[in-house]
């Protein structure tokens, strides 16, 4: 039976396993009495490594991060799939890293495949429920790239990444069916997509008491439209001296008055949303079993509207969203489990998104899930400890990325290779003296960077045809 088969069968076999809630409870025979969390995937979009309070921000107010990040543990070496939306979507869904996995576009409705097995369906392999409420971008309507042919029993949000630009739409996806927004209508914007899709998301935590759950929020928050909605926008009214950006947004966006102000609103609604999130869980009595992960999809935009450079997005790191610079592509990341994380606690170690299937498989109880060819390392013993996991942490022995446009990175221990196009010659950093990426020390590194080379040409294999589906109907999101 082709493995795809098999998820789906296992996928129809999930209602009765909701029938009959005691047995779907049990973990399996390998994973530990107190493991099979509730999980709770949040991941912002275009957020920089430095946006957050806990790292270092000055000027936004992020009081629930801040809080998870105390109660938690707080990441310093995390790193997203790729250093843009759609790709990086694909690394965390499929386990592979940007050479290896199918969609390498950015057009935002390039499908995952049939054959492609998602971390969604190895967790409702294992008996979790699954659900995603939010931005997608790995198939548009039609295609075999939609949330529910790919392990999500339940979808909410934005099919195409272009759609997500709109913060005020006049329809969302729930499932294989358009939702009207009749509040956004007519010239009329009352419906935040954001707060609707997270009351659809909390409503999925409220009923997910009989089984184990796996609940991705993936917010569009601060990617443009750069809008946020009045109450929070006030808070921030006049906080900041304006200038007005270079450059306008072309027909069909809004155009803010105050453009710091409003990407500061944005952010402290993400904030407020987490919270919400939280709150929730602490309602249903899902805290002490539930791991919740906090990150982005890549590093801060460098558009002026977002202001990048006077909030210090990106913290200490050289670069922005696309680049493979660490800006580009280091995103903050938080974890708190109570009782199983300590609280508190800050980690260096190094690891990216592809982690993220077989770390979720392992506490889920289905370790064997993953395909055996995927580019990730469980970080379990990172975030229990050595300790509490049973073993040591393993290591990469190196990480990769690149962009279709031609650019690729590697990191080995300390070392940072970067390739910042085809016709370009590889650039060496230290990060442990130079994680800004000043200091280009490939001149005396000959042997390193013959090496780190050799990686790059290695870990690239040939995408499937990344072919761009038209909008349903003819519909255009612009």
């Amino acid at each position: 039976m082709r493995r795809r088969e098999f998820l789906r069968r296992a996928g129809l076999g999930m209602a009765a396993l909701a029938a009959a809630p005691d047995q779907a409870r049990q973990p399996r025979a390998d994973a530990g009495e107190a493991w099979r969390p509730n999980i709770v995937l949040i991941m912002a979009d275009d957020l920089g490594y430095g946006h957050l309070g806990c790292y270092g921000q000055k000027s936004i107010r992020t009081p629930h991060l801040d809080r998870l990040a105390r109660d938690g543990m707080r990441f310093t070496q995390a790193y997203a799939g790729c250093s843009q939306c759609a790709p990086s979507r694909s690394v965390l869904m499929t386990g592979y890293h940007a050479g290896h996995t199918p969609v390498r576009g950015n057009g935002g409705g390039i499908p995952l495949r049939d054959e492609d097995v998602t971390l969604a369906e190895v967790l409702r392999e294992a008996g979790y429920a699954t659900g995603l409420f939010g931005k997608w971008g790995l198939g548009e309507a039609t295609t075999a790239g939609v949330p529910n042919r790919q392990g999500f029993d339940e979808f909410f949000g934005y099919l195409h990444q272009k759609h997500a630009h709109f913060y005020y739409t006049d329809y969302l996806w729930h499932n294989g069916e358009r939702h009207p927004l009749p509040g956004n209508r007519d010239g009329k914007r009352e419906q935040y997509s954001h707060d609707v899709i997270l009351d659809r998301a909390l409503a999925f935590l409220g009923e997910r008491r009989d089984r184990p759950f796996f609940c991705f929020l993936s917010l569009t928050i601060p990617h443009h439209e750069w809008t946020a909605p009045e109450e929070t926008l006030r808070e921030y009214a006049g906080a900041f001296e304006e200038n007005p950006p270079a450059f306008r947004w072309r027909e069909g966006y809004a155009f803010p008055a105050e453009p710091k102000a409003t990407m500061a609103a944005m952010i402290t609604h993400m904030d407020k949303g987490v919270g919400r999130v939280l709150h929730q869980l602490e309602q249903c009595g899902l805290s002490g079993n539930t791991l919740v992960i906090f990150t982005s999809d890549n590093g801060a935009d460098s558009y002026s509207l977002a202001s990048p450079e006077f909030f210090k997005a990106n913290g200490p790191l050289r670069g922005y969203k696309y680049d493979l610079y660490e800006g580009g592509i280091r995103v903050p990341a938080i974890a708190r489990w109570p009782g199983r994380i300590a609280p508190g606690r800050e980690s260096g170690h190094v690891w990216y998104a592809p982690d993220l299937m077989p770390t979720f498989a392992e506490l889920a109880g289905n370790p064997d899930g993953v395909p055996k060819d995927t580019d990730g390392l469980s970080i379990v013993p990172a975030l229990l400890g050595e300790a509490g996991a049973g073993r040591a942490q393993p290591e990469h022995p190196f990480l990769y990325w690149e962009t279709q446009a031609g650019s690729r990175a590697t990191r080995m221990g300390d070392w940072k290779a970067v390739l910042p196009n085809p016709d370009a010659r590889v650039e060496l950093y230290d990060l442990s003296a130079d994680p800004g990426e000043t200091h280009d020390v490939a001149g005396g590194h000959a042997s390193l960077v013959a090496e780190m080379r050799a990686h790059m040409e290695a870990s690239h294999v040939e995408p499937p045809p990344q072919t761009e589906p038209g909008a349903p109907d003819g519909r255009q999101y612009f």
